[in-house]
Parts: C-alpha cells; structure tokens; sequence
C-alpha cells in the first residue's frame, strides 16, 4: 500500500461530460424497410451531444485555454471539450471576430492559420442547429486548436473571418452553399459548388436526396430517394 499523498498522485484524466440522449439507432443502416444484410442488425447506439470537459487536459492544451481566459475574460463561462486528444473551445458567435484576432495576434496563441471551415447541421438541437467549425494552426508553437460557433435557423448568421484569416474565403463560401450559413462582412458571398440559382442548401440533415432515375440497356437504377431502405 502506497504512502505517498493524493495531493502528489497524478490527476486522474476527466472524460467529457454525458448529455441526454436525442436519438437512439439500431442496426448498420438504422432505418426501416427490406431488413439489415449488413450483420450489424444488434448493434444499438445512443446519440447524444458533446458534453463539457473540465481541466486539466494537458500540455500543450492548458496553456492555450489558460491563455485565452486571461487575455479574453470572456471566455470564463464558454463550453470547453477535449476529447480524443483535442480541444475545442464554443465561442459565442458575437464574440468570434474579436477571439480570432486574438488568437492569431498574441505571441503565447499565434494561431496563424485558419486551416479550414466547415458546417454542420443538428436539427435536434434547438436554437442552435447550425455549428461551424474552425480548425486553427498554429506554425510558431506546433499546437491546433479548433474553435466552434453556433447559430439557429431562423437566424443563420456568423460574422466573417475573412478579414482575419484571407485563407477562409472560399472555405466560408463553401459553408454558406452547403449550410446556409450567412457570414456577415464576407467580401463575395456567393456559391462555389452549386449553381447561382439553386434552391436550398444540400448538406442539411432535411434536405431531399432528390436525383433522377438512371437507365441502362435492360436496368434502371432509381433515384436516391426512391431507392428502398436497409434496417
């Protein structure tokens, strides 16, 4: 039996916290229909959101955290995840042009890359369905981070870090084509993938899979959403 104090014991690695559950699937395919020729028709799964992480996380990542909250107070009450060996820090989206300028800016954060953008859409999450996601980088300390913003439906709005980080014209474009997602100050918000005159925005979770029939001599393959389904 060991004598040595808890107060010297390692910290025992804290798991993100447990959120409820919106989903349950079951199967490979987790819908109804023909039935499940995966050989994964047992396997369940409950789908819940990311939880909140409380420190330690570790080196490189409690400098950055404990850095930005010195420098940006604001971030006190901000939702903090580290899974998996990565950090990502909510920011809330009135705050993301300041925070951003600050982490490229500082010369203990000097993030001085905006590595990508990206969006994703959670209809269950009421109030907050559209997340966008930024993956920073930072060249002087060798260290990622990736910050992510939230916005409702009703109100898809974001501001631009164009003015900030150049290198996230198209990735913003890209988001608002696929999303809808409406980056205010962007310079040219436009579409970059669909036409100009596309109606709606195809990588939302309610978008219809649409598509067209396709023939060959003696078969026919139906389009996306006519197609039957695996449980």
């Amino acid at each position: 039996m060991s004598d040595t104090p808890d107060q010297n014991l390692p910290a025992e690695e804290q798991g993100p916290e447990e959120q409820p559950t919106f989903a349950r699937r079951s199967g490979m395919w987790s819908h109804g229909g023909s039935g499940d020729t995966s050989g994964y028709g047992r396997l369940n799964r409950d789908l819940a959101m990311p939880g909140r992480t409380e420190g330690p996380f570790g080196e490189p990542f409690d400098t950055v955290v404990g850095r930005a909250l010195e420098i940006i107070p604001s971030l006190g009450d901000a939702r903090v995840l580290f899974d998996r060996g990565e950090l990502t820090i909510y920011v809330p989206r009135e705050q993301l042009a300041d925070v951003v300028r600050t982490f490229r800016d500082d010369a203990h954060l000097r993030f001085e890359v905006c590595v990508s953008v990206s969006g994703v859409h959670y209809p269950q999450e009421t109030g907050a369905e559209l997340h966008v996601v930024y993956h920073l980088l930072s060249y002087t300390h060798n260290r990622r981070v990736r910050l992510e913003v939230t916005c409702p439906d009703e109100d898809p709005h974001i501001p631009s870090v164009v003015a900030t980080y150049p290198m996230a014209d198209y990735h913003e474009r890209e988001t608002w084509d696929m999303f809808g997602v409406i980056f205010d100050g962007h310079p040219s918000l436009t579409r970059i993938l669909m036409p100009d005159d596309w109606k709606g925005f195809p990588q939302r979770k309610d978008y219809p899979l649409g598509g067209v029939d396709v023939e060959y001599k003696g078969a026919k393959v139906p389009a996306p959403d006519n197609r039957r389904y695996y449980s």
